[in-house]
């Protein structure tokens, strides 16, 4: 499938990047979803964490990378100012980003769909085959052990509260994403491993 037919297929979908976003890789191996309740906070700073993360592993063209939410409060609206300025501060690209609903593929076209919290995980097993759940996890069961923040149950919701909470976020994330980049790597080793056999 091409960029464009891609990008235009995201966006009937009211898909989460703008027409001037890489579109997914072609030959991604991997697929990754982030997921909180609006799509306009959590998950696309997360998104965008992990895609730095990822380029910065060389892993940029074999892991791809969306967000969405549970709910279309936000349909097509970039993400919140304050995420997107706390971001930037920490040199990750948000604005070209666009809010989308998790849509009933995504359960099998990403290989981890992970929730910012207990409530966006539940609302994602609600709606998720059975077969498929093992996809779902919480984004902070993959903060190192080593890591000070460990142990965080969850992602909190930064919406309601000041730049502070906009910053713990961040801090979470990035934590998250340092581990997560390394479980990644893991799996695509096993998968070489097994073409291998």
């Amino acid at each position: 499938m091409s960029g464009m037919l891609s990008r235009l297929i995201g966006k009937s979908l009211g898909g989460n990047t703008s027409t001037d976003a890489a579109p997914t890789p072609p030959e991604a191996r991997l697929r990754v979803l982030m997921v909180c309740m609006g799509n306009i906070c959590r998950s696309p700073t997360a998104e965008a964490v992990l895609r730095h993360r990822l380029s910065a592993a060389g892993l940029a063209d074999v892991v791809a990378v969306d967000s969405a939410g549970t709910h279309a409060y936000h349909l097509d609206s970039p993400p919140d100012a304050r995420s997107s300025q706390a971001g930037a501060q920490r040199g990750y690209e948000l604005a070209h980003l666009r809010a989308r609903k998790v849509q009933a593929q995504d359960y099998a076209h990403f290989d981890l769909l992970l929730a910012m919290d207990w409530d966006n995980l539940a609302l994602l097993e609600e709606n998720c085959p059975s077969d498929l759940r093992p996809r779902l996890r919480r984004l902070t069961e993959f903060i190192p052990h080593s890591h000070p923040l460990a142990g965080a149950p969850v992602v909190p919701d930064p919406y309601y509260g000041g730049p502070s909470g906009f910053e713990h976020v961040l801090d979470l994330v990035e934590a998250a994403c340092d581990g997560l980049v390394t479980h990644l790597q893991m799996r695509l080793a096993h998968m070489d491993r097994s073409q291998g056999d």
